[in-house]
């Protein structure tokens, strides 16, 4: 019982592989809604976090493994809109969750589960990922028109992709302009377009292209981008480019890891 009452409390972790607060809510089986103490808790945590430091918040939801895909899908989605309800209840504003999403149910295999009903109690869960602000990394800027380092890898947040999608999309277009011209202006920069992509499983290195259907979607987004720079008179001597795969997410939410980057090279 008492291990029980322990598990049902919003807890908190750090996953220190990736360096992302994590926060963690646990469910009754089959519902959604949440007890007293539980939303006196989420209460706490919006009064005690220091929201000017936080850049966004990341919500997924999940079920244990009882149930069709379709009805679990729906009601991880119902527990992660639960709870992006009660923090903009609360005064989190709603602009800074860019992900909510039911991920649906975590497969287990029972006859392999030494405390199956602890298991499955754990897994009927949100996480809510808080990516704190100037999380970007050291050597990364925001802007061609910084002052740019040798190393520095700039990034840009409007040159974003579709999901398994190499194609640019209108506002990457109007943003690459943008950098053409700075870039016809500073001859000397010289640089590397790095391709990245989100959403992959830890077996594969890339994601797969879905017009070409080849496992190389980061590669060809650095090369779309790498065409698309010598199509407004930038010189390919200038550049070259790379497929990094998912190797370097951003821990911002999986839009911001299907992006290229700009890597200088020379000065």
């Amino acid at each position: 019982m008492k291990l029980n009452l322990a598990i049902l409390l919003f807890s908190f972790y750090t996953v220190s592989a990736q360096q992302k607060p994590v926060e963690t809510i646990y469910f009754e089986f089959d519902r959604y809604d949440l007890t007293s103490k539980q939303i006196n808790v989420v209460s706490d945590f919006i009064k005690n976090i220091d929201t000017s430091q936080v850049e966004s918040i990341q919500i997924y939801g999940y079920c244990d493994d009882r149930g069709t895909d379709k009805y679990n899908f729906k009601l991880s989605n119902k527990r992660a809109n639960k709870i992006q309800n009660l923090l903009v209840g609360y005064g989190f504003k709603k602009s800074k969750i860019v992900i909510l999403e039911g991920r649906g149910r975590i497969i287990v295999k029972p006859d392999t589960i030494e405390n199956l009903s602890e298991t499955r109690l754990k897994n009927r869960r949100v996480d809510l990922v808080v990516v704190k602000k100037n999380n970007l990394g050291e050597g990364v800027v925001t802007s061609f028109k910084d002052q740019l380092n040798v190393g520095d890898r700039v990034y840009l947040e409007s040159i974003l992709f579709n999901i398994g999608s190499a194609k640019l999309t209108s506002t990457a277009k109007k943003e690459l302009d943008k950098v053409a011209i700075t870039l016809l202006k500073h001859q000397n920069i010289k640089f590397e377009i790095r391709g990245h992509v989100c959403c992959t499983p830890e077996i594969y290195s890339d994601g797969i292209d879905r017009d070409t259907k080849e496992r190389r979607l980061s590669w060809n987004r650095a090369k779309t981008v790498f065409h698309y720079l010598i199509s407004k008179k930038i010189s390919k001597s200038r550049m070259t480019y790379l497929g990094c795969g998912n190797k370097y997410p951003l821990k911002k939410g999986d839009k911001y890891d299907r992006r290229v980057e700009f890597l200088i090279t020379n000065i």
